[in-house]
């Protein structure tokens, strides 16, 4: 039987076990997939027993300690010096499947990063979102907290140095959150939550006042606990269509399954998948 995990610290409740369990499934096959929780300390130390897996997921706070095990890197994982991904064999490579996930998921929902795009945060997942936004040709505007201006100026000049016409501008969070006032009133195609507001228990919140939503077509929202988030339900009672973290979550997995074993689902497993997943949460 092939070997696969998830290694991380703290790991506490996951659903990528149920996730790849349920994807290889589909593929007819039966593995042993666990969680391995594994402090920064000992990570080194591991290195020969995940040697022994046939591939692995990692997660906070391994993605950038990783890349020491790894022999090379896919396109992705360079970019984002970030690895979620490992595949076992003659070498040990590490992917970036957190991309995947993302552009497939605003692909699912309708929207097109080549748009008028706001980001609210750009920490971790977030300078990924903008970055990828930026590059597929995004007119990108990043709402920030003035504590967090500096990870937004630095994230502009990632992107000025691959993309020099890409365009940026910074929209600071205020105290009340983040409101057309600090907007100017602008209309977007589609709006993108990067930060954890919203996150369950504290669902009763969102990162944007709702007025922002007035001129909004898409809304994308990384959390995936609670399934429907109040950003995305003031989102959809507003006209626009709006979808949560979950399909990302699981379109990650697929890509990690496309890279493992050359994997294919069809849309309707997939759909089921991220149905099923949401009503765990």
């Amino acid at each position: 039987m092939r070997k696969f995990g998830l290694i991380g610290h703290p790991l506490g409740h996951s659903l990528s076990p149920q996730i790849h369990t349920r994807l290889f499934e589909l593929s007819g096959e039966t593995v042993e997939y666990k969680l391995y929780d594994i402090a920064p300390e000992d990570l080194n130390g591991k290195f020969g027993f995940l040697a022994e897996l046939d591939g692995f997921n990692i997660t906070i706070p391994h993605k950038v300690d990783i890349i020491g095990y790894c022999d090379k890197l896919s396109e992705g994982a360079e970019r984002y010096r970030s690895v979620n991904c490992l595949k076992n064999g003659v070498e040990k490579i590490g992917y970036n499947t957190d991309v995947l996930g993302f552009t497939k998921s605003i692909e699912l929902l309708g929207a097109s990063l080549r748009s008028k795009v706001l980001l609210i945060g750009c920490g971790g997942v977030g300078r990924m979102m903008a970055i990828e936004t930026a590059l597929e040709g995004g007119d990108l505007t990043v709402a920030a907290l003035k504590s967090d201006l500096p990870l937004a100026e630095n994230v502009e000049k990632e992107i000025k140095a691959r993309k020099p016409d890409a365009k940026f501008k910074i929209a600071v969070i205020g105290e009340s959150g983040l409101s057309c006032d600090n907007l100017n009133g602008e209309s977007f195609d589609l709006l993108i939550n990067a930060c954890p507001v919203g996150m369950f228990p504290k669902v009763d919140r969102m990162p944007c006042l709702p007025e922002v939503l007035n001129n909004v077509k898409y809304v994308f929202d990384a959390v995936y606990n609670p399934k429907d988030t109040l950003l995305a339900k003031t989102a959809r009672e507003k006209g626009a269509k709006a979808m949560t973290g979950m399909a990302m979550l699981v379109l990650q997995a697929v890509a990690a399954h496309e890279i493992w074993d050359n994997a294919h689902y069809n849309n309707e497993d997939i759909d089921k998948l991220i149905s099923d997943m949401e009503a765990l949460v």
